[in-house]
């Protein structure tokens, strides 16, 4: 396979959304020089991420517990289909030894997303994010993975638990955080990512040009928070090249030393090929 033009470090083509045409996503992707790592959210959409990584050249997969599924939360059609209809996922109790199982699989190039969500919040629950974080940056130490982390108002706690227990480094998926707040994940040595939304809002501006280029990545995220201007269909990570530009826009740079430059972390940080 040619050298890859663009890595989208944060894809979920394994969720339900994808069931339709997922062969035909993937291939339109690679067809156009990008590679992507499908990232897990649960036991079942982890196992499938890891199995598409033998399926083709240029995925990768990271396996974890989604914070918000640490317990019954807010029920994702694009994600767990619409068996049920409920408004809740049916939570999942997190179970080391079967990530573990999944992580040492070559392919696997990270551990997450795995973090914090205050998003939808009570006290019970914030304390078993915590204890599940940890469990997770634990099973990161022992096999030298990286950590790809979610977190959501939860920027000072998650570094703080960082601080305490992790001894590999990672990436702060979709930072949504100030400058302020992005700083105490790059001095720990993180990445920040970005995604569409730079695309189509200003908010994220100051911090996308205040941190250096080689502490950033690109992501889709997709199915979610298509770029501009595919606004309004469902993202896929072809569209990861809107966000390679977005970031050379704002930081008024080159787009070829910013293609080259992200491609380079993606390596560093996930050990892409």
């Amino acid at each position: 396979m040619n050298e890859p033009k663009y890595f989208d470090v944060h894809a979920h083509v394994q969720f339900k959304a994808y069931d339709e045409d997922r062969d035909e996503t993937i291939t339109r992707s690679l067809e156009e020089g990008v590679h992507m790592m499908n990232v897990g959210t649960q036991k079942d959409t982890s196992k499938i991420a890891v199995e598409l990584t033998d399926k083709y050249e240029g995925l990768y997969a990271a396996v974890a517990l989604h914070p918000i599924h640490t317990a019954a939360s807010h029920h994702d059609e694009k994600e767990l289909g619409e068996e049920g209809k409920a408004f809740t996922s049916r939570g999942e109790e997190f179970d080391a030894g079967f990530y573990e199982e999944l992580a040492v699989h070559p392919k696997v190039k990270a551990i997450g997303e795995c973090g914090l969500d205050y998003y939808r919040l009570d006290e019970e629950t914030a304390v078993k994010q915590k204890e599940v974080f940890i469990k997770h940056i634990e099973i990161a130490n022992k096999l030298n993975k990286p950590l790809m982390l979610h977190i959501r108002n939860a920027y000072k706690d998650a570094a703080d638990i960082l601080r305490q227990h992790a001894k590999v480094k990672g990436d702060v998926h979709f930072f949504a955080g100030t400058w302020e707040e992005a700083q105490w994940f790059l001095e720990l040595g993180f990445t920040l990512s970005f995604t569409g939304v730079l695309t189509f809002t200003k908010d994220y501006d100051e911090v996308v040009k205040n941190t250096p280029l080689d502490m950033i990545l690109a992501e889709t995220d997709c199915p979610y928070i298509t770029p501009t201007p595919f606004r309004g269909k469902r993202n896929e990570p072809m569209h990861v090249r809107e966000i390679y530009k977005a970031i050379a826009r704002i930081k008024g740079e080159d787009e070829e030393k910013v293609r080259m430059q992200i491609n380079e972390n993606a390596k560093r940080v996930f050990g892409f090929e």
